[in-house]
């Protein structure tokens, strides 16, 4: 939480160098990004829209929503679950117990991933959603 909540940066460099030390601390610990490929995304992020209230603002945003547990139940749209078993900032706990809340739903713990969705992993994520998807498309044929 130390590095999520850090003072915001002065500068974009301040910026980019703050953000490439939070996705390493809460990143995965099994699907490293590289160094280099992981500075360019932030460096692109960064100087497409740095805003440095925008994280504090997100920050009470979690905070101050309240509990939507009583929604969860009414979800009928087919659902896959995707977290981490290193995630510092979600524990895995909170994912299963968003599985028994969610009738129906899938859960997949990616072992080794953090609080991000490492590229090594975009093909099997994106099969996963177009396999949950189908599902979707073959209720509503039926309905």
């Amino acid at each position: 939480m130390r590095a999520v909540t850090a003072r915001p940066p002065r500068s974009q460099e301040a910026a980019i160098e703050q953000m490439v030390h939070v996705f390493n601390v809460i990143g995965s610990t099994r699907h490293r990004p590289d160094p280099v490929w992981l500075r360019r995304i932030v460096e692109i992020s960064v100087r497409r829209a740095w805003r440095p209230a925008g994280v504090a603002r997100q920050i009470w945003a979690i905070g101050a929503h309240g509990d939507r547990t009583p929604l969860l139940s009414r979800i009928v749209a087919p659902t896959m679950i995707i977290h981490g078993s290193d995630d510092p900032l979600v524990r895995v706990a909170a994912a299963f117990d968003l599985h028994r809340k969610i009738a129906g739903a899938e859960i997949w713990i990616i072992d080794g991933m953090g609080h991000d969705l490492p590229p090594q992993l975009a093909a099997e994520f994106a099969q996963s959603i177009i396999r949950v998807a189908a599902r979707a498309t073959a209720v509503s044929k039926i309905a």
